[in-house]
């Protein structure tokens, strides 16, 4: 098994292949990340990997009782993510390769990025300034029937943009402009979907393409069947928000 060591950047969101990330950098592990990319000259990718929290939130677990006002923030580059870093993430993830760095007066960043490469999460370094993950890139295989599959999905995807825009009183970009990749199609409709970080995470690890694509399949009908009986769109966001303790 060939492993790969880069700099991880942990996310309450999926990075897929192909997809930008911008990313607003102001905690000092994150700072001292970047501050490292910045070494790499810049005709070489300024490569990290982004994965995405198992609980959803860049926050340490919640304990029973009242807070302790005396106590101080858990500090450090595994800081809020337990005693072992690895539990805390899902195992798949994305190389981002950082296109832009910008430094503000503030010393924190404005970062522009690209998702490149499916990895695997083999083991973390919590010993620097910041986490630094082992990792395993993984192949894109096609798998069977690929090309009709996307060419299903695109279809039922117009579907589901036309039911979502008539749902939201609003016109959204048409598929014609979609390409007619394989690979392309199934990490695009992926992105674009309103689904939950643990549903986009499935999709991030399917073995292969075309598995990829069926399950995008499946869920397009199941979402546009929803929208089309539902008066409104339901609240998604309040999925992705942090839970109340009270």
């Amino acid at each position: 098994m060939t492993t790969v060591r880069l700099p991880l950047f942990p996310l309450n969101s999926v990075l897929y292949p192909g997809l930008v990330l911008p990313l607003n950098i102001f905690e000092e592990r994150y700072r001292a990340l970047m501050r490292e990319l910045l070494k790499t000259p810049e005709d070489e990718p300024r490569r990290f990997a982004v994965v995405a929290i198992r609980d959803g939130h860049e926050v340490a677990p919640s304990a029973p009782g009242m807070p302790d006002p005396t106590s101080r923030p858990e500090r450090g580059p595994a800081a809020g993510f337990g005693d072992d870093p690895v539990k805390a993430f899902h195992s798949v993830g994305c190389i981002a390769d950082a296109a832009t760095i910008r430094e503000r007066d503030n010393g924190t960043f404005e970062v522009l990025a690209t998702g490149t490469t499916r990895v695997r999460l083999v083991s973390v370094d919590a010993s620097g300034a910041f986490l630094v993950a082992e990792l395993e890139e993984l192949p894109e295989d096609p798998g069977d029937e690929a090309g009709a599959l996307a060419e299903g999905v695109l279809r039922a995807f117009r579907q589901y943009q036309k039911r979502l825009a008539g749902a939201r009183e609003r016109s959204l970009a048409t598929g014609a402009d979609l390409p007619d990749e394989p690979a392309v199609v199934s990490y695009l409709v992926a992105a674009a979907m309103m689904l939950d970080t643990p549903a986009k995470q499935r999709l991030l690890q399917a073995p292969d393409i075309a598995s990829r694509l069926r399950d995008e399949l499946k869920l397009l009908r199941a979402e546009t069947a929803i929208i089309r009986n539902l008066p409104s769109l339901p609240a998604s966001e309040l999925t992705r928000g942090p839970t109340s303790l009270n």
